[in-house]
């Protein structure tokens, strides 16, 4: 018997009713909570008086494209914030133009807090979690929590719509390999915003390698076809799609994005100022510089090779959940420019982590206890806002003159980041030899 049966059984009464309706009615238990919790989430945002400034930019760059007028030329709101994303964005942004501010906003939040619940749904899907809980009840109780880091916040405050992107990656991710239209949600994303394009390389790479071990061991080129060089082709031709649908669409403004302001790194922002959660953020700020130059292109380089090949092993193994993590978080490291709330992918990596202990015998095991107590400290860490305890006010450049404590905690994104991806990395080296051939929709147990 476990500790817990034996503890029941010399309880007088047994389980407390508490803990019986708890187990009887886990999905209600936890539909109530996540309602509490995403209502004090909106009362608190309300009180925090959230401008929704990039969801105000995404209204004007609808406009924008419904007058006809140039999408790169514009600015919004009162901080003159540019158009950054492809004009494919543009084209999905008019229906904000239909509604009020008010409306929009409230929608924006609604829209936003759901997409939450089908992260957390996605991320346990894809961690092959939970084994004896209804999933929705765990996604309701995950999202619950987790709703609460600081890229989720953010991504709210600002109505961002990184949890749209988050979602579309997860859902094709998730898929059986089976599935001819795997792909398409990875080409939406790329073609809303372009660092979700990395996933389709990362895809094509673990496709080839794949094919050549195939080729290898025998095989003829039409077996060394893969799910996942399918799923990587597919995910190019709907980002292509979404390209000739702007240009025919936004003639203009397309050939003005491919050839001017795709280029153009330093229009989204300052590069050395605390949100800027990148490599090469973090990079400024220690070199105490406006832009650490070639110090960036060589660091995201490697770290680029590193994170895709830690991510291409980790699938090649089996561990679709850290494959997809790992690359998530390459992207973010190597951008010019991640955001904080960018960093929303922090959720599938804390679902990983906890699924991990969960499967190590939790805190009963010495592994379980270590994974556990890594798991809480990038909880806390995601949790903290520890990266605004810093002098940050934008156009001051207080961030050129940090010391060395306030430099580790405007850089706690690329610091979990980089630990991840070498956890990543001794994971699959200690799996050694490939597993047995598995396309995107096999998923080994807590893997």
């Amino acid at each position: 018997m476990s500790a817990l049966e034996l503890e029941q059984s010399a309880a007088p009464g047994g389980p407390s009713p508490l803990r019986g309706f708890v187990r009887r009615r886990p999905l209600l238990v936890a539909a109530v909570g996540c309602v509490l919790s995403f209502a004090a989430f909106w009362v608190a945002q309300r009180l925090a008086h959230v401008t929704m400034v990039d969801l105000m930019v995404y209204r004007a760059e609808g406009w924008t494209a419904r007058n006809g007028e140039d999408l790169y030329d514009m600015v919004a709101t009162s901080a003159n914030l540019p158009n950054t994303y492809p004009p494919f964005a543009a084209l999905l942004f008019t229906p904000l133009t239909l509604v009020g501010v008010p409306e929009m906003r409230t929608l924006a939040t609604l829209g936003n807090l759901l997409l939450m619940v089908a992260v957390a749904h996605l991320g346990l899907r894809l961690a092959g979690r939970p084994k004896r809980v209804p999933r929705l009840a765990a996604a309701l109780g995950v999202a619950a929590l987790l709703v609460w880091c600081e890229p989720v916040w953010t991504t709210l405050r600002y109505g961002q719509i990184n949890l749209l992107l988050a979602v579309l990656v997860l859902w094709d991710l998730t898929r059986k390999d089976t599935n001819r239209w795997a792909g398409v949600g990875i080409g939406l994303a790329a073609g809303i915003k372009l660092t979700p394009a990395l996933f389709a390389v990362f895809l094509a790479l673990a496709g080839l390698v794949r094919a050549w071990q195939r080729l290898r061991a025998g095989a003829g080129p039409r077996d060394a076809w893969n799910p996942w060089l399918r799923q990587a082709v597919v995910a190019c031709l709907t980002f292509l799609g979404t390209a000739l649908l702007s240009a025919l669409v936004l003639p203009q403004d397309s050939r003005r994005f491919w050839t001017e302001i795709i280029f153009a790194a330093d229009r989204v922002g300052e590069v050395e100022i605390t949100a800027n959660q990148s490599l090469r953020g973090a990079l400024a700020r220690l070199l105490h510089t406006h832009d650490p130059g070639l110090w960036w292109l060589a660091a995201a380089a490697v770290v680029a090779v590193f994170g895709l090949a830690a991510a291409v092993g980790a699938l090649l193994r089996g561990r679709r959940a850290w494959a997809a993590v790992a690359c998530a978080v390459t992207a973010l490291l190597v951008s010019p420019i991640s955001w904080s709330h960018h960093w929303v992918w922090g959720v599938p990596m804390l679902i990983l982590l906890g699924s991990e202990a969960i499967g190590r015998g939790g805190f009963g095991d010495r592994a379980g206890r270590r994974w556990w107590a890594g798991t809480l400290a990038m909880g806390l860490l995601f949790c903290s806002f520890a990266l605004w305890f810093v002098p940050h006010r934008y156009h001051h450049h207080e961030e050129l003159h940090q010391n060395g404590g306030q430099m580790l905690l405007s850089g706690i994104y690329p610091i979990a980041g980089l630990v991840f991806l070498a956890l990543t990395a001794v994971l699959v080296r200690r799996d050694g030899a490939a597993a047995p051939d598995a396309g995107p929709g096999a998923v080994a147990p807590g893997r």
